[in-house]
């Protein structure tokens, strides 16, 4: 009885168990594959060796026909009278008279002139020949069908293995006559009879070789997937830095282990980059939190505040309330991004005016640093996309560029057709970003320069509008690149494609 109604486990069968093992199936398909072969050479090979023994047997009654005729011609020409051709054949058949082999003469009419059996054997032979064979109904249907030809090969069935039959019409000494020689297939049949029982034989011991033979190879060639599956089993969390061994780079489970290694490598990284970004996001998120709680308590431990007090705290409240937003709506948007939850919206537009009034937009932050912020004159750019979208790529770009523009800087705006796309450049003259975190620009939550890291009123970003803008870029099969960043500065450019593109969600 089982407690709570929960049914034991059930155990496979052993057979359907033994199944379930690659060694003991790619054994068994070879053992049927390597059977049907051997046992279609064995077919072929006695058809061809019975069809060689038949031809041999043909050409043995052609000759022998030949050599009983030519005893049979002279014969005749030495007799006299009326049973001259009788006598003839008498002494031809025991002059060509052998073991297992029939002669028989018959006149035009299809009556017997004289056959081997009238003739006693010296030795008896080794299939003996039935008294009734020449009258027997087979013969008849034999002799019936060779009228119709000149030659005729047959078979005449009698006893267990019967006779291979040639019929030859001719003409000697003034009569026609029909000759028959019966040869035993006796011999034969015990012949294919050996070889039969040899394939019998030699099949079952050759599959039961194979077999043996193939387990064992199938088994020595698993045996490093079984090492790699037991290695990455023991894989986790905690050690995930390790990798399957290659033994052999060359072959398929070389190149399968390489794989998985690869597979680990993007899983560990993907692991560091949600660690980072766990980690990163907290961090953000921590700071406008904690300023303000900070200030709610401030304002609350003190029981008479004038108005102006609780203005600024109400606007240090607002100013980080709206901070946090800005970070909790970026990280939505790239979580709907990165679960394709995000469809684009494309419309007609021309993207010169976009990026014009996205310039527009931006003068006020960089008048308030003093910075020039100037947009080359470009010619018309119609497009298909999502404009709400692009121009919030475009801001980020620009308040990217002018956050980190020192006061008296320049930013410049390109838009330009190339071939079959757009590009869009914005070029600011900073400090540039270090060539060794050059590769890590785009990354969630990543700055280049810590001291560029959002203090309290300085209006910083969470690190996350590059991240965003390259979503955006390829989101409509186009790409954002660091194209360019040293000491007098950095380039940022969007490549849009010209025509129109079906839109799509980000993978």
């Amino acid at each position: 009885m089982f407690r709570h109604g929960i049914a034991p486990r059930q155990r496979p069968p052993p057979g359907k168990a033994m199944l379930d093992s690659v060694r003991v199936r790619l054994t068994l398909w070879y053992t049927a594959v390597l059977a049907v072969v051997l046992v279609a050479l064995s077919l072929i090979t006695y058809f061809i060796f019975w069809q060689s023994t038949v031809q041999r047997t043909d050409v043995n009654l052609a000759e022998l026909s030949n050599a009983f005729l030519t005893t049979l011609d002279a014969e005749i020409s030495d007799q006299s009278g009326p049973d001259a051709f009788k006598l003839a054949g008498q002494v031809a058949v025991t002059e060509h008279r052998f073991r297992d082999h029939v002669f028989a003469i018959f006149d035009a009419k299809g009556n017997l002139v004289v056959s081997s059996q009238d003739v006693p054997l010296a030795a008896p032979a080794i299939d003996s020949v039935p008294a009734g064979l020449l009258s027997s109904d087979s013969f008849q249907r034999f002799l019936n069908a060779s009228s119709r030809s000149e030659r005729f090969f047959g078979k005449v069935r009698s006893n267990k293995a019967g006779y291979r039959a040639f019929a030859r019409h001719f003409s000697s000494g003034g009569k026609a006559g029909t000759l028959v020689i019966l040869q035993s297939l006796h011999a034969q049949q015990e012949m294919l009879g050996e070889v039969t029982v040899t394939f019998a034989w030699v099949i079952p011991i050759a599959l039961l070789l194979a077999s043996v033979g193939g387990y064992f190879l199938a088994r020595k060639s698993l045996a490093p997937v079984v090492a790699m599956s037991s290695q990455a089993g023991r894989i986790g969390a905690a050690n995930l830095h390790e990798r399957l061994a290659v033994q052999n780079d060359r072959d398929e489970l070389g190149h399968l282990a390489r794989s998985f290694n690869s597979l680990l490598d993007r899983l560990s990284q993907s692991f560091e980059r949600q660690q980072r970004f766990m980690a990163d996001a907290s961090h953000e998120l921590r700071t406008p939190v904690a300023i303000l709680r900070g200030e709610a308590e401030v304002a609350l431990s003190q029981q008479a505040r004038s108005p102006e007090e609780y203005r600024e705290s109400l606007g240090v409240l607002h100013h980080e309330a709206e901070r946090l937003t800005h970070i909790v709506e970026d990280l939505f948007t790239l979580t709907r991004a990165d679960a394709g939850q995000y469809p684009l919206q494309p419309r007609d537009f021309y993207l010169d005016e976009l990026v014009g009034e996205c310039v527009h937009s931006a003068r006020t932050l960089a008048l308030a640093k003093k910075i020039c912020l100037n947009f080359e004159e470009a010619s018309e750019s119609p497009i298909r996309a999502d404009e709400s979208l692009l121009r919030r790529m475009i801001l980020n770009l620009l308040d990217n560029a002018i956050k980190y523009t020192s006061e008296g800087g320049r930013v410049t705006v390109t838009c330009r057709g190339r071939d079959e796309e757009y590009t869009v450049s914005i070029t600011d003259t900073g400090g540039g970003i270090p060539a060794d975190l050059q590769s890590r620009i785009f990354e969630r939550f990543f700055r280049a320069d810590k001291a560029r890291s959002r203090v309290e009123n300085d209006g910083g970003g969470a690190g996350l509008g590059l991240s965003i803008s390259r979503w955006i870029a390829e989101a409509h099969h186009g790409r954002l690149e660091l194209t360019r960043s040293d000491s007098i500065g950095s380039t940022f450019t969007a490549y849009l494609p010209v025509g129109p593109s079906p839109p799509r969600s980000s993978d």
